[in-house]
């Protein structure tokens, strides 16, 4: 793949698909974010590697699908990314099977809701070891690659929570803050090499899991749906859910010529939440 004459430059233009060659690693990508991330990715050209847990048949008919609609190469790897040699093996099963990893998008993520004094330790490993460790290794295991080739898109999926805090979940809060902080320190670290790492820090996101979780717990008490959705959003001005489709058209954007020179960034989605 012949990239241009500067670090940074991506490859040439194809059309309507201008990351046709690229490829492109999201995790945490079989559902909700992830997928739609991955979906606006692939339908720009690029190739999708998916990582995460579900169904298989189901997680097999998404993979078919993103390679048929948009003509690219979709793999699948269900690598614990809990483990730092799963993840190592994440990034050589790209490699080997398409190509050294170009855009690298972590989004994979869990939470656990506690006061702190009643907090788990098995939880608070657990929840900093998805949401913050893995991070860490993937872009480890990446980076060498995209020295190689003076050319890498790196996206962080942080939270509002990675910018302010909230109660009962300090785990989620303090990975999602390391995240803000460990996309700060590899922007500066890579920002001469044509490399960008930014992160995206999302507010209440519709997507089906939240709509099943509230319609169920609305269910369970006298609320009615609206007032429910209406008490999750008091933190939003807009009282609007942010869409998968807009977080995914950002990290497109993040990942394209145009956003060369964004790096080191949190760029909030999130109808106004953290502008209070």
């Amino acid at each position: 793949m012949s990239l241009g004459k500067y670090p940074g430059d991506p490859p040439p233009n194809h059309g309507n698909q201008p990351f046709k060659g690229l490829t492109a690693l999201i995790t945490g990508s079989t559902s909700g974010i992830g997928l739609g991330i991955a979906t606006s990715l692939a339908a720009e050209g690029a190739n999708v590697v998916l990582s995460g847990f579900g169904d298989l048949q189901a997680i097999e008919e998404i993979r078919t699908r993103l390679a048929d609609t948009y003509n690219i190469n979709a793999l699948y790897a269900d690598a614990d990314l809990a483990y730092p040699s799963a993840v190592r093996d994440l990034i050589a099963f790209a490699r080997n099977s398409i190509g050294p990893v170009d855009i690298l998008v972590n989004n994979a993520g869990i939470q656990f809701v506690s006061p702190i004094e009643d907090f788990p330790e098995t939880k608070w490993d657990s929840v900093l070891a998805i949401n913050l460790s893995a991070a860490f290794h993937t872009i480890k295991a990446a980076l060498p690659d995209m020295r190689a080739r003076g050319f890498g898109r790196i996206v962080n999926i942080a939270s509002a929570h990675g910018l302010v805090g909230s109660p009962f979940k300090s785990a989620y809060v303090a990975a999602k803050h390391g995240i803000v902080g460990l996309t700060k320190a590899v922007a500066l670290e890579t920002a001469s090499a044509g490399i960008t790492c930014n992160s995206v820090c999302p507010g209440y996101v519709w997507t089906p899991l939240v709509e099943a979780q509230l319609r169920e717990q609305a269910k369970g008490s006298r609320i009615t749906e609206e007032a429910l959705f209406g008490d999750v959003l008091a933190e939003q001005p807009s009282k609007q859910f942010v869409k998968v489709s807009q977080i995914g058209a950002l990290v497109t954007f993040l990942c394209s010529d145009a956003a060369a020179s964004i790096t080191g960034t949190a760029l909030s989605i999130d109808g106004g939440w953290t502008a209070h």
